[in-house]
């Protein structure tokens, strides 16, 4: 290939000034651009002035509203402390909520990538040739170039401001992710120790059967008492005795359910009988538009409402050109010792716009279906904002009827209790027949059961709660 030699001198001054006038074109036309997404406003949803659940709860002050922290700790429990801090490592839900963060992240980076120019390095090498006379030819060439999109409607800009959004739902995925895994284990936990006292409960129902038992066949073999009344107390036991079978299984899944949460196999993990700490913390409450602000799926929601905002600028980008700005310079020779020489020199400016002019109305249904979409994300924010306000309502109902069955609860099992005792002693004593000692030792059991199934209801509706409010609170005087 033949190489022009212009003066060296000359092609740096050149290349100077096609530089200058393609930058000062590309700011013009940067200057002259203009955003096509649409103005963001965070979608409007219904929010009460106050729960009408809430009468009689403590108020937040605004202090405290948004304050999170290790709320579990509240309930007292040293062992679902520990259980607890370990959700964050060990969880595997968690570590996928993670990883998406971190996906979602380097989007970003990708995309913010896409505003600034791409430059590449290139070389080549090549040698020809012929039969007979004709001349071995070699042709050597490096070259440095870039190309660069200007963002002049928008759409790149439109991109990054969507990733951004997206990578924020991402963060309050995990958020829940988080919620969700610690109110699980809080829940199963307390549903654990319900189990364990259950089964104490069983086994001393079970002695005092025992004993019975042992009484009617005495009162039997003595021909004082019928049959039926050996074979009631058989039966009395033998429920008794399923029911704690029941109950050992239940246990059993339960922990088997804690140990997934902990990201650990069930055959290595296990939790010893322990002491059930019944402490049930007092919930202050702030205003329900602060719930907008502190639950991590209405911030996630409220993201993607962004994402797809921005989603329509991105499809209507499509009605207007692009342009790109490329440039390269290198050098060619037929020796690689040559390459770097000016005379060798080679360089190029270019710019180059298209435009659709026809497409069958695919740009105006791309346009259309992003402002569907846009719709699609405002209501799904709003029904999540809904749920929300509802969650804490059932909550809060929840917690208060259960405050008063459980002091109802207390009474029936204490007078259950000392009916099935007078009974027992009127059976001793020949005054009434062992049906009615059945009878009470029914109502005196299914009384003690109850009496802890509220009580564990009442902690586990407090995790629900505290869950529903978008995670803890300090009060002001625990700071």
């Amino acid at each position: 290939m033949k190489q022009v030699k212009p003066i060296q001198s000359a092609v740096p001054a050149r290349l100077r000034r096609h530089v200058l006038s393609l930058a000062t074109a590309a700011a013009f036309v940067l200057l002259a651009g203009c955003a096509v997404s649409p103005a963001y406003d965070v979608p409007t949803a219904a929010a009460p002035q106050t729960f009408k659940e809430a009468a009689g709860w403590q108020p937040a002050v605004p202090a405290d509203t948004l304050e999170r922290g290790p709320w579990w700790t509240l309930f007292g429990d040293a062992q679902l402390n520990q259980l607890a801090d370990s959700i964050e490592v060990s969880n595997q839900n968690v570590a996928e909520a993670i990883a998406a963060y971190e996906q979602a992240r380097a989007l970003v980076r990708e995309q913010r990538a896409s505003l600034f120019p791409t430059v590449n390095l290139t070389g080549s090498g090549a040698r020809s040739g012929g039969g007979g006379e004709q001349q071995t030819n070699n042709n050597f060439k490096a070259a440095i170039g870039a190309s660069w999109e200007p963002d002049v409607w928008g759409k790149l800009r439109a991109g990054v401001t969507g990733a951004d959004a997206s990578a924020a739902a991402s963060a309050a995925d995990l958020a829940a992710a988080r919620l969700s895994a610690q109110g699980e284990l809080a829940t199963n936990y307390f549903s654990l120790r319900q189990s364990d006292a259950q089964i104490a409960l069983l086994n001393a129902t079970i002695d005092g059967y025992k004993r019975v038992l042992d009484i009617t066949s005495n009162r039997f073999n003595s021909g004082i008492a019928a049959k039926s009344d050996l074979l009631q107390a058989q039966t009395q036991l033998a429920n008794a005795q399923i029911d704690l079978s029941s109950q050992t299984r239940q246990r059993a899944q339960l922990e088997h359910a804690i140990a997934i949460l902990l990201g650990r196999a069930p055959s290595d993990f296990s939790l010893a009988v322990a002491p059930w700490t019944l402490t049930v913390p007092d919930v202050p409450l702030g205003v329900p538009s602060t719930l907008l602000q502190r639950r991590p799926d209405i911030a996630a929601a409220e993201r993607r409402v962004a994402v797809a905002n921005e989603q329509i600028g991105i499809a209507r980008s499509a009605y207007y050109p692009s342009l790109n700005l490329t440039g390269s310079y290198g050098s060619g020779a037929s020796k690689v010792g040559d390459l770097f020489n000016a005379s060798s020199s080679l360089w190029s400016l270019g710019v180059s716009a298209a435009q659709t002019l026809f497409n069958a109305g695919a740009t105006t249904a791309s346009v259309d279906a992003a402002k569907a979409g846009h719709e699609a994300a405002v209501a799904r924010y709003r029904q999540t904002v809904l749920a929300a306000f509802g969650a804490v309502e059932d909550q809060l109902s929840a917690t208060r009827a259960l405050a008063e069955q459980l002091a109802l609860r207390q009474q029936a099992s204490s007078a259950a209790d000392q009916v099935e005792q007078q009974m027992l002693n009127r059976y001793n004593a020949g005054q009434v027949g062992y049906t009615d000692v059945v009878t009470a030792q029914v109502t005196a059991l299914s009384a003690r059961r109850s009496l802890v199934q509220a009580q564990a209801d009442r902690q586990t509706t407090a995790v629900a709660l505290i869950q529903s409010l978008g995670g803890g609170w300090h009060t002001p005087q625990a700071q």
